[in-house]
């Protein structure tokens, strides 16, 4: 809830308001002076009647009122000061600094509830506490410096952490990048970074508010709502880059099965921002310079032309783009002699262009020309040039300022050298324009642009299971592993293929089991968590003679309750798993089965529900995905029928969240058909 007095204050009290400019409540009164902000400004201190040439009042319940409110004061003190202000000075929201509440101790945490609920009965917006501020255009109700540039069509930024909100607007302002939004969200006791993009997407006018939203994140509290407005921001013309830190392993380490050891919170962060359409960076630079590329507009397609007068930045810029699956197309030949005729000999137009050192403004712009008038082949023009210092390139950068204007495709500037033409890229960036510094940064951030997939709808239609029984299975079993006829019973209700099988307890129970499954046939232990690791699987039993004596051994390993007979088919090993993330609900895996998820770990995951197009996803994305389609003659699986199978675990997962952890693995993969061979269901109701 974010009250339009919050947003535009017609009066602001800074409560804790000081003359010392090293403290939270005396930087917060200069900032808004600085930035002169049009309002009243009302000061409370009971020491002092001035603070900063301005009326320092003793009290609240002194001051005229007030719509938003800063507070600087001592924990303790907050809570009263928000029930006068709210109650009798008509505040409408309310901004805490102070720490001392949730992140400290529990009854820290009680405290900053109680002031929540009272923000909550009056209607009133509450950031923080333990927060930086907010900012806009309209004011500076933050205690940090720089202050940005503020422009309605530029940025949102949303950040956990207040430090990482200063870090990132003070490398912003150094590039030239402007804001709209800033919110430092601190414990969020009312108004987190969901509640922001929340406010954010319904305020949301394409061609008024910023279509770049930024986000730092170290809890993601409601991570259904984030999906929900994160699409629906993508749909209305927005995009969102995110970073996410603080995921820990530690959970996955003590994990008993090969799903909840692969699967880690931050795989269900990844899984969920793939699904939102979310940009996810790994640092704050990256996050910058996906967001200048999204405010110059990204290329419509994934061939790239580099321009440069350097090698070597060039040739790094190649390699970070070729890895990352975009294309740097070679020029056809006569196209090459053509751009030749017009550059200095020893210039390659091979595709990177190098017009070498001594290349001259009007010869870049003859090739800037040339790839936008007669190269339909490419998307996007990355334009890289630096200085040694011996001349000034005021009329480079004055060209590439005027070709990004006249250009349909967009350029992207890179400036490598920053000493030697600070005063030129000064002058760029007045007139408004952004550049790179870095050739490898902003290839990577390009890639990440390019290959975020379109955020999936918040309506995924799932297949159709047998919810009755699931319902009833689930209610019966107790919690932990479901046994192997619980199991079956599970995925039969599920649709979710399986190889035929039985149980014998005894050697009187074994020749019937055998009937009904025939040979030949696997025998597998029940009881072990690994039967693999204690050698409690046999693979082609073919005779009676072979199962009698195969039983007796087995049925004398530890912990071995019954022995499981099966079908034994053959078919590419799959692995398909599950497991569940305390707010985020499943995570699904897929994978090639055996080795390749035990040892080399090539899995997908993504987020329940899986929509098939997701799981078609997921598979494709798989290392090992030539397996699958069949190679060198081999025959592949059915790819349909493993997203089906995804899909159905997904379906089962979102009918009984009591899952905790499921492993299919393996399933075996033909051209007609893939069948469940061994699976693992643990239930956990807390």
């Amino acid at each position: 809830m974010i009250t339009k007095e919050f947003l535009n204050p017609k009066s602001i009290v800074v409560v804790g308001g000081s003359n010392d400019l090293h403290k939270p409540g005396g930087k917060v009164i200069k900032n808004l002076k600085d930035t002169r902000y049009p309002g009243d400004i009302y000061i409370v201190n009971p020491k002092a009647d001035t603070i900063q040439e301005l009326t320092s009042y003793h009290t609240v319940e002194e001051i005229p009122g007030a719509e938003v409110a800063i507070l600087a004061i001592p924990a303790a003190l907050c809570l009263h000061a928000v029930e006068t202000l709210c109650s009798t000075k008509g505040t409408k929201g309310v901004i805490i600094f102070s720490a001392g509440f949730s992140e400290e101790s529990h009854e820290g945490a009680v405290l900053e509830k109680k002031i929540r609920d009272v923000a909550d009965k009056h209607g009133a917006t509450l950031i923080g506490p333990n927060c930086v501020g907010y900012m806009n255009e309209h004011y500076a109700g933050v205690f940090t410096s720089p202050i940005p540039r503020f422009v309605p069509d530029s940025i949102d930024l949303i950040s956990g952490s207040g430090a990482t909100a200063l870090f990132i607007i003070d490398a912003a302002v150094q590039l030239g990048i402007p804001f709209a939004n800033v919110f430092s969200v601190g414990n969020s006791a009312q108004t987190g970074l969901e509640e922001a993009l929340e406010y954010l997407d319904q305020s949301y006018v394409h061609g008024k508010s910023a279509p770049v939203k930024l986000i730092y994140a170290e809890t993601i509290k409601n991570p259904l709502k984030l999906w929900k407005h994160a699409a629906s921001l993508y749909r209305k013309g927005a995009r969102i880059a995110a970073v996410k830190a603080g995921s820990s392993e530690a959970g996955s380490r003590a994990a008993s099965s090969h799903t909840g050891a692969l699967a880690s919170p931050d795989t269900a962060v990844a899984a969920l921002f793939e699904k939102a359409g979310i940009i996810r960076c790994n640092g704050r630079n990256q996050l910058l310079t996906v967001a200048c590329i999204l405010l110059k507009g990204a290329p419509a397609g994934k061939n790239m032309c580099i321009i440069t007068h350097a090698g070597g930045p060039a040739v790094m810029l190649t390699d970070v783009l070729s890895e990352n699956g975009i294309a740097v197309p070679t020029l056809e030949e006569g196209k090459r002699k053509k751009l030749l005729a017009k550059l200095f000999a020893g210039s390659s137009a091979a595709n990177p262009i190098d017009f070498l050192a001594t290349g001259t403004a009007g010869q870049l712009g003859e090739i800037i020309e040339f790839v936008e008038n007669e190269c339909p082949e490419f998307d996007g023009m990355a334009v890289i040039f630096g200085s040694p210092g011996l001349n000034s390139v005021f009329d480079v950068y004055d060209l590439i300022h005027q070709k990004m204007s006249e250009c349909t495709k967009p350029i992207y500037p890179i400036f490598p050298s920053t000493l030697n033409v600070l005063e030129e890229i000064r002058e760029f960036q007045k007139k408004g324009r952004l550049y790179f510094p870095d050739e490898v940064i902003f290839g990577s951030a390009l890639a990440k642009v390019l290959n975020t997939p379109v955020p999936v709808p918040d309506n995924i239609a799932l297949p159709a299971i047998d919810e009755q029984a699931v319902h009833r299975l689930v209610d019966k079993a107790g919690e932990g592993y479901l046994s192997p006829a619980q199991v079956s019973d599970l995925l039969d209700a599920a649709g979710i293929p399986r190889a035929q099988e039985a149980v014998a307890h005894n050697e009187e129970e074994l020749g019937a089991a055998a009937a009904r499954v025939e040979f030949p046939l696997v025998m597998k232990v029940i009881g072990p968590v690994h039967k693999s690791d204690v050698g409690g699987v046999r693979l082609n039993i073919r005779d009676e003679h072979a199962l009698r004596e195969a039983f007796r051994e087995m049925i004398t390993i530890k912990d071995t309750t019954a022995i499981l007979l099966q079908s034994q088919l053959t078919g590419r090993e799959l692995f398909i798993g599950a497991k569940r993330e305390p707010s985020f609900g499943h995570t699904v895996v897929c994978g090639l089965g055996g080795i390749f998820v035990e040892v080399l770990k090539d899995i997908s995951t993504g987020l329940s529900p899986v929509s098939p197009a997701e799981a078609g996803r997921m598979v494709r994305n798989l290392r090992g995905y030539g397996l699958i389609r069949g190679v060198r003659g081999q025959e592949g699986v059915n790819e349909d029928l493993f997203i089906h199978a995804i899909c159905r675990v997904s379906a089962l997962c979102r009918c009984a969240p009591e899952i905790a952890e499921m492993d299919l693995n393996p399933l075996l993969g033909t051209a007609r058909g893939v069948v469940v061979v061994d699976a693992r269901i643990r239930i956990e109701r807390s």
